[in-house]
């Protein structure tokens, strides 16, 4: 790999009670400024069908800042406040390439309470982390080293509805480069009883976090539920519902990585099936366990971690007959329903587990298209 590799590494930060303050201020201008420029922009587009830039989203938030009405954004850093306008910016520029929806507002309680700061907005020094506005650096739990000699370009602070605080630093991570060759190559079918299938026969767990702590989450979900409106009882008892779910997507965020990063270290070459999994989502039958397995985080990874080490990934195409079709001879078997699991090809006799079959299609499928 020729070119240096930008990543981010997360820790998790402890704020002062000060630090705390002013940067829940921050999470608040950045939403309110946001939802002022899509206001402003839809407004336009509907009154003169002119497309707003940030240039003008930027003259705009200068204007803002003028009024009696918003004078408080002078209050907090400017710059997550650009940085907003940017991701605004690059949301619209994505719905006009119709690769996304049109932008949504963001709402207090359901959006990502987060800030994005520059390298004119932060101090980094002697491995200190101080942000504008700030007298006092932050007290980073440093679970990992960042790479030597490494300068964060950006850092995003964030808290989680569990009131955990986060700081992501995007570095150059000169450690990470391409892996040696192997030969080796892999299909991948996903599932929910088994999370994958692999075309080498081997089948791994699916540990379903979500349901191991189902009980306790449907406990603390039904204590909300009697807490009376915006009380303080109600404040707490979300935020215990919100720590369980924290507790669910960590490990199986660790999970994933574990895995993905295995796939990728032993295989040349991974080939894994181009599921349309919002659209599986409606089948409420399924949907609680697919949203459990979290296949596109999954590929998310493996994709990005195959970039990062020299490997290949392909996509095999979602209607490919995967399951149905026999590895050893070819034969479709169109009379197949979901509950065969081992099935025997009428054509050469051969016995598949279903799952293993379908890995298998899915290898030789991908590495027809290589």
């Amino acid at each position: 790999m020729g070119e240096v590799v930008k990543r981010a590494y997360k820790y998790r930060f402890h704020p002062t009670p000060g630090q705390a303050d002013q940067l829940n201020r921050t999470f608040g201008c950045v939403r309110k400024v946001y939802n002022l420029a899509l206001d402003a922009r839809t407004r336009a587009w509907a009154v003169d069908r002119q497309r707003s830039t940030y240039v003008q989203s930027s003259a705009w938030l200068t204007e803002w800042k003028r009024t009696e009405e918003l004078a408080f954004l002078n209050e907090v850093s400017s710059v997550p406040l650009q940085q907003t306008l940017r991701h605004l910016q690059a949301g619209f520029a994505a719905f006009w390439d119709k690769r996304s929806r049109y932008p949504r507002f963001k709402s207090k309680r359901k959006s990502r309470a987060s800030a994005e700061y520059t390298r004119s907005a932060f101090r980094w020094r002697d491995g200190q982390l101080t942000l504008a506005k700030m007298d006092a650096p932050l007290t980073i739990v440093w679970s990992r080293p960042l790479p030597t000699g490494a300068q964060p370009s950006t850092v995003t602070v964030s808290r989680d509805p569990a009131g955990r605080w986060f700081v992501s630093m995007l570095v150059e991570d000169p450690s990470i480069a391409a892996l040696p060759p192997v030969g080796a190559a892999v299909g991948i079918d996903a599932g929910i009883t088994s999370l994958l299938t692999l075309s080498t026969g081997e089948k791994i767990t699916n540990p379903r976090h979500e349901r191991a702590d189902r009980r306790k989450l449907a406990k603390a979900q039904r204590n909300l539920s009697r807490k009376a409106k915006d009380s303080a009882n109600r404040a707490k008892a979300r935020l215990a519902v919100a720590r369980i779910h924290a507790r669910i997507a960590d490990r199986r965020r660790d999970h994933l990585h574990k895995l993905s990063t295995r796939l990728v270290r032993e295989n040349q070459t991974v080939v894994i099936e181009d599921l349309s999994v919002r659209n599986m989502l409606r089948n409420h039958s399924l949907a609680r366990a697919i949203s459990d397995a979290a296949w596109t985080q999954l590929r998310s990874m493996i994709e990005y971690k195959a970039a990062w080490y020299g490997r290949q990934v392909f996509a095999v195409d979602r209607w490919h007959p995967s399951t149905k079709t026999c590895s050893a001879c070819g034969r479709i078997n169109t009379a197949m329903t979901l509950g065969v699991r081992v099935w025997t090809c009428p054509g050469c006799d051969a016995v598949h587990d279903r799952d293993v079959n379908a890995a298998k299609n899915i290898l030789a499928a991908g590495l027809a298209e290589r």
